[in-house]
């Protein structure tokens, strides 16, 4: 199984495609070869499925394997948006970031790995103050300093 930060492993973010080659909003939709998804209020363009005469934009798109924008990660995470948004909260300094087209990315997986946090594609996941966890006997509980820490629920 894969875990939910592959998500856009294979994707390009549909606002960069568009600014690069300078096209209307709509116009994946008449791409019949391409293949699409939304996640929140962004589209997302898989990687292999451009038209031939659009290929040449790849090598100037931002990979955006192991990232996610910040107010769904935040959310999938059960955690509050100002984690990632404010640099004054604690962890704000423990993710990578990246911005593509003024939208924040942030690095879930990097943190992960780094962490040695365990997740599951289906696996629900809460990261909070040590106070506000509940840990229960069927999840894995992960430390992130003396603050913050990560539950993993299968």
């Amino acid at each position: 199984m894969s875990a939910f930060y592959n998500l856009l492993n294979r994707h390009w973010l549909w606002k960069e495609v568009r600014s690069k080659l300078h096209l209307s909003n709509p116009a994946y939709t008449y791409w019949h070869r391409t293949h699409h998804f939304k996640l929140k209020r962004y589209v997302f363009i898989e990687k292999a499925t451009l038209p031939d005469k659009y290929l040449h934009v790849e090598s100037m798109l931002t990979d955006l394997s192991g990232c996610l924008p910040t107010q769904y990660a935040s959310s999938h995470l059960g955690a509050d948006a100002h984690i990632f948004n404010t640099k004054q909260m604690r962890l704000y300094r423990q993710f990578e970031y990246k911005f593509v087209d003024n939208i924040k990315f942030v690095n879930i997986k990097k943190f992960f790995v780094e962490h040695g946090i365990h997740v599951n594609k289906n696996s629900l996941i809460q990261l909070a103050k040590l106070k506000e966890l509940e840990i229960t006997a069927d999840s894995r509980f992960y430390r992130i300093d003396d603050h913050y820490g990560v539950v993993v629920y299968d």
